[in-house]
Order: C-alpha cells, then structure tokens, then sequence
C-alpha cells in the first residue's frame, strides 16, 4: 500500500510536546486521523506531518503542525465545538455520548451527585466510544467527564453552605464553575 492513503504521519523523529506557536503552551501529539475526521475541509496537498492539539482556554488555534508548510487550524475550522476552548454552553464533555456540563449540573443540581462518569465508563468498556475520531484531543474523555463531575460537585456543596449562611440570598439556579479561563482542562 502506498503512503497517500496513511493516516498517520511517519513521525518517529517529532516531539511528543511541542509549543503552540500562538500562545506557546506545551501540546501533546494528535492522531493524523482525528485531525482528519473533525477538521472541516483539509486542503488538497496537505503535507503529511504529526499535528499537535492545543487546548489553551482563549486561543483560537485548535489543531497545528510539526510541518510549517502544513496550516494549522482553528476552532472555526472544526466541525464540533472544542470543551476546553468554549466559555458558553452548550460546552461539550463526551464527545462519544453527548454529555455537556449543563448535563452534568443538572444532573448533580437534581440528585447531589452524577452517573454520568459512570455511565461513560461502562460504555468504554463495553468498546463503543470513539474518543480518537470525536474528541478534538484524540483522548478518552472519562477523566475529563469525571474533573467536571467532581468540579460541580464541590461547587454545588460550597454553594449549599453559601445559601445556608445567608438565607436572604435565593440561588436562581446552581452552576458549577469553569476553570480559569473558561473551557474545560
């Protein structure tokens, strides 16, 4: 078989990190094929090069090379919204399985807590994500999905308190908090 039809780049020399050259934050490798499966339109005679993922809350850049002559490509350029760059809902947290934080507050505002870890966990196990072709990291979201349940959680008991100590004060609707900077980690 020939190299044209390769998703992923022969990349034995590329760094596993390398710095985003907008923002210059460490960024881990991105499979070729997730690159492929989420950007928009990929140019014709793109050169075949390792691409890294930046997930840096406030920079546009989404998806960039190892290869300067390859583009780089920004969130307008992906076909799904990118968790840890969004500040606005919907915000997604499982690609896979649709799961949004708004899911996950609601969940923990209704009940004090969130099957939702859990319930993408068995999915994985069962062997019905696919985290490398939906996720814009190429990563399994679970340990993403299981920071936000446990982000919300502890904002939801530290917004109980903050109620109970001044009853004056009426919640209009729990919200867990975003990260600095917004998105998710």
């Amino acid at each position: 078989m020939s190299d044209c039809c390769s998703v992923n780049p022969k990349s034995d020399n590329a760094p596993v990190v390398m710095s985003c050259p907008v923002n210059g934050a460490r960024s881990k490798q991105v499979d070729m094929l997730t690159v492929k499966s989420l950007v928009r339109q990929l140019p014709l005679g793109m050169p075949n090069t390792q691409y890294y993922f930046c997930a840096t809350p406030g920079c546009d850049v989404v998806y960039f090379p190892l290869d300067p002559r390859a583009p780089l490509f920004r969130r307008g350029d992906l076909i799904v919204r990118v968790g840890s760059k969004e500040t606005a809902d919907p915000i997604p947290v499982c690609y896979c399985f649709g799961f949004t934080r708004k899911d996950i507050q609601a969940e923990i505002a209704e009940t004090g807590d969130s099957t939702i870890a859990n319930r993408v966990s068995a999915e994985v196990k069962a062997g019905t994500c696919a985290c490398e072709v939906k996720n814009p990291s190429g990563k399994c979201c679970l340990g993403t999905v299981a920071r936000v349940v446990k982000d919300c959680v502890r904002d939801n008991q530290r917004t109980k308190v903050e109620v109970g100590t001044n009853l004056t004060q009426r919640p209009t609707q729990y919200e867990c908090r975003q990260p600095p900077g917004g998105g998710i980690r």
